[in-house]
């Protein structure tokens, strides 16, 4: 085996020998290194020293499995253009020659003693055994070692329990897909023939596919051969009724132990044999007379892996690179569609066709065409060549002129989309997105290439990733325009709520081109929202406070007296005074208690809606609010007022006596102080209002994480008259609390308004 100073490969030796003394010949290690690898490993080496990596693959078969050999062959391409020196172990788990337990465990034991000593930079588990033996030993065998990995969910009964140091690409198989392809290739299908082996992947894989073609069985037949020898499977399918279609999912295993390799020998084998066109699962079974479908691209998977393991070796965290699903595309074969005379325009959208091969006229054509010619040229040269001319003339202006229209409407829109106050994103229909204008970049903070393809779902916050992406594909597997709400990583590093909309576009020939799409930036609509949420609950605190405040007061005190004055009554008419002066001091005591009941109900309603505000005006009702306060609270309250009209507009004057009352209130609960000022001035513009005290004061910042609504709502009050209001303190150094409101544009506005 070819190997390079530094590199290392892995060994022929490999895996624990049983039990018993007799020796077992490990899982086969077979690397083909192309040409310009081992250059890439060994021309740098003599330029210059690198840094070294080494990178550990765990393949479920071996490369004589076209499949891995693939999905490895895109990985080494990839690592090629690291800059580091690489040290490549390679091990296969070779389940298809070793499936049972007991030789699997041993292989385990032995791959943990043998890299006992190593530790790998990145390991890359190919396969659903490799990431199962990662998955459950991962932090015995390497902790903390990053892992690319390539499998399916499918092939487990339950999924694996992933940390955030894996990621990688799912595989999907999607046989429903193709069943829909074929149906409208062949639209007189009536029966379906699976075909498969009796491997346990075989069998996990009919399994599956039971499963989707459900739904289809009440309009076709379907018949499965999985259960067969190589040979009798062959003769079944030579004499398949008209109207059938053949679906090849696997043969590892026939029923008589025969073992094979499905590109190489079982596809073309059942191909060949076949009497109605095969279709298949993956890409390396295409061809040799199979037809294609919606096959599972083990290359592109390959190149996906080994752009995440290049990235990773580069410095990023597995858990910035999303987990890809589904590595697919629709792929047939020409020349078996010929065969079968299956028309290219019912193929899906976006099909890719292989081996296509000119007809007749395609290949003749400029020998064809140009004989025609040349007997025209002979005939009518000097006409033809004025003729020519002239076109070619005419031909020329007319492409430049459509050069320059294009490139003015392609200049047109790039201008348009850059200068757009939105984030604009185009994608093909490969759901690949390829342009995105300057407003991305610029929130984004990266460059143009780092988000195109899957790049820009690096940047979605990983909570709403999920959501994303499903709601993108299903809208574009429907072709219906979207819209959706999840928050992206700005440059700064903050996320942000962004509204995506996507509608589908169409190109100048009418087929489905993509999808275009715009984003805003809504998160202060977000926070406005929640603050207007956060307000309103608060605003119901208050009311319900104030409720609770009006009914105890009524309660434990209002009511009482009232029932106190009953009682009073009751004694008086029960057991009337002997006297008339025991009389007169009993109803002296009555009317006092009355008297008192009376002011202490007038207070209250002060409290709630002030008469004299009505009446008085503003100055007035401020005088007597600070008078009551001052005798109830036994405080001194000077208040003093200037310049303050008889008549202002009712929302001003309710507003500004609103603010006394709360800011004198809790300026008397919480100052610790006993004198107080109040001062209510006018100018012809506006009305100013100043509380203050020198008591204790309070933090600021501390007041506005706290629950409480006094400064909420005097701010709240005066903003919706257009006023400004501040509050001026510091521990220890008093309060002042001031508050203006221009009343001449408030006044007009309610004139206007009536």
């Amino acid at each position: 085996m070819p190997t390079t100073k530094g590199t290392r490969v892995g060994r022929y030796r490999a895996g624990p020998r049983p039990k018993g003394g007799q020796k077992r010949r490990g899982p086969r290690k077979l690397l083909v290194f192309p040409l310009g690898i081992l250059l890439l490993f060994q021309i740098p080496a003599l330029a210059q020293v690198r840094d070294v990596r080494r990178v550990l693959i765990f393949n479920e078969l071996g490369l004589w499995s076209p499949g891995v050999a693939a999905i490895n062959k895109e990985i080494f391409a990839a690592l090629e253009k690291s800059p580091y020196q690489i040290e490549f172990y390679s091990e296969n788990l070779d389940t298809s020659l070793f499936p049972d337990e007991a030789s699997q465990r041993e292989f385990r034991d032995w791959y943990f003693h043998k890299y006992r000593n190593i530790k790998p930079d990145l390991i890359i588990a190919v396969g659903p055994s490799p990431i199962k033996l990662m998955s459950e030993s991962h932090e015995m065998f390497s902790p903390h070692t990053p892992i690319v990995f390539w499998g399916s969910t499918e092939e487990f009964a339950e999924p694996p329990k992933l940390d955030s140091d894996f990621t990688g690409v799912w595989g999907v198989a999607q046989p429903d897909k193709t069943l829909e392809a074929a149906l409208q290739l062949q639209p007189n299908t009536k029966h379906v023939v699976v075909v498969g082996g009796m491997a346990p992947y075989d069998r996990h894989l009919e399994g599956l596919l039971a499963q989707r073609f459900q739904k289809y069985e009440s309009k076709l037949d379907f018949t499965y051969l999985t259960n067969l020898a190589m040979p009798d499977l062959l003769e079944r399918l030579k004499h398949l009724p008209s109207n059938t279609i053949v679906y090849h999912t696997s043969i590892m295993q026939d029923a008589a132990g025969a073992h094979f390799i499905d590109a190489n020998q079982s596809a073309p084998m059942v191909a060949s044999a076949a009497n109605a066109p095969v279709f298949i699962v993956d890409d390396v079974d295409l061809g040799n007379g199979t037809v294609g479908g919606d096959v599972f691209s083990f290359a592109l998977a390959g190149k996906v892996a080994g752009g995440m393991a290049l990235r990773i070796l580069n410095g990023e965290k597995p858990q910035d690179i999303p987990i890809v699903r589904g590595a697919n595309n629709y792929i047939f074969d020409w020349q078996a569609l010929k065969r079968w005379g299956l028309k290219e325009s019912a193929l899906p959208p976006g099909s890719i066709i292989l081996n296509r091969q000119p007809n007749v006229w395609e290949f003749y054509k400029p020998y064809i065409v140009g004989g025609v010619l040349l007997i025209l040229v002979e005939t009518l040269l000097l006409l033809a060549l004025v003729w020519q001319r002239s076109r070619r003339k005419a031909a020329e202006i007319q492409l430049a002129k459509s050069f320059e229209i294009v490139q003015e409407s392609e200049q047109r829109f790039r201008l348009v989309a850059n200068t757009a106050p939105v984030m604009i994103w185009m994608s093909g229909p490969d759901k690949l997105c390829n342009y995105f204008n300057q407003p991305w970049l610029e929130f984004t903070g990266g460059p143009l290439e780092a988000q195109l393809g899957h790049g820009w779902t690096a940047g979605v916050h990983p909570d709403d990733l999920n959501h994303c992406l499903d709601t993108y594909t299903r809208a574009f597997n429907l072709r219906k325009p979207f819209k959706m709400q999840y928050r992206l990583r700005r440059h700064d590093g903050e996320y942000r709520w962004l509204l995506d909309i996507g509608v589908p576009r169409q190109n100048s020939a009418g087929s489905f081109a993509g999808y275009i799409g715009s984003c805003l930036d809504i998160t202060d609509q977000k926070l406005a929202e929640a603050a207007m949420a956060k307000m309103g609950g608060r605003l119901i605190e208050a009311h319900e406070e104030e409720r609770t405040w009006i009914a105890r007061e009524l309660h434990d005190d209002i009511n009482q007296r009232i029932a106190l004055v009953t009682v009073q009554l009751e004694q008086c008419v029960q057991n009337p005074p002997d006297s008339g002066l025991e009389l007169t001091n009993s109803i002296g005591h009555i009317r006092q208690d009355l008297a008192e009941l009376g002011t202490d109900i007038q207070a209250l309603s002060h409290r709630l809606h002030s008469s004299k505000l009505d009446y008085l005006g503003l100055a007035a009702a401020a005088g007597g609010f600070c008078r009551e306060l001052s005798a109830q609270r036994k405080v001194e309250i000077k208040f003093s007022h200037a310049g303050i009209p008889p008549s202002l507009p009712k929302t001003v004057a309710v507003c500004l006596f609103r603010v006394l009352q709360e800011a004198l209130q809790n300026a008397v609960k919480h100052s610790g102080e006993q004198h107080f000022n109040v001062e209510l001035n006018g100018t012809p513009q506006e009305i100013q209002l100043t509380v203050s005290d020198s008591g204790v004061g309070f933090d600021q910042q501390d007041c506005n994480h706290r629950r409480g609504l006094g400064l909420i709502s005097m701010r709240e009050r005066i903003q919706l008259v257009g006023g400004e209001f501040s509050v001026e303190s510091e521990p220890g150094c008093g309060t002042t609390i001031r508050a203006r409101v221009p009343y001449a544009a408030e006044a007009h506005r309610v004139s206007a308004a009536g």
